[in-house]
């Protein structure tokens, strides 16, 4: 998954640095956070635990995260991208107070004849 340049750099430093990759299942492990079985990764309820304990709320974050990709994209296809349910998208979405309602899907590629663009101001 592409991320920004700083976080991608303390994340190849994190996988470098791992603790406890000396068992028998996850010594070559390619997950950033293995879990204890062969090729699997930790629980989500287990990091989100881990989280909790050093003050950031996962659900917070989560929550945060799919609001920011609700005002690039329609609600539908946030749903689709991340495993969602369309009801909580659009749920999030109404909370952002972007409708989408000018929203044509398709291929954007080429413009038409003779179309200009709006106003930066314009949505």
């Amino acid at each position: 998954m592409p991320v920004p340049a700083p976080v991608a750099a303390l994340l190849l430093e994190c996988i470098a640095n791992r603790d406890d990759m000396n068992t028998a299942t996850t010594p070559a492990s390619r997950w950033l956070f293995p879990g204890c079985r062969a090729g699997q990764p930790f629980r989500p309820d287990h990091l989100s635990a881990l989280l909790n304990k050093v003050g950031v709320s996962a659900t917070a974050a989560r929550g945060v995260t799919i609001r920011r990709k609700l005002l690039e994209l329609p609600a539908p296809a946030v749903a689709d991208a991340l495993g969602c349910h369309d009801k909580t998208t659009a749920r999030l979405r109404d909370e952002t107070g972007e409708t989408w309602s000018r929203y044509a899907p398709g291929d954007h590629a080429r413009s038409p004849a003779g179309w200009v663009p709006r106003a930066t101001g314009d949505s």
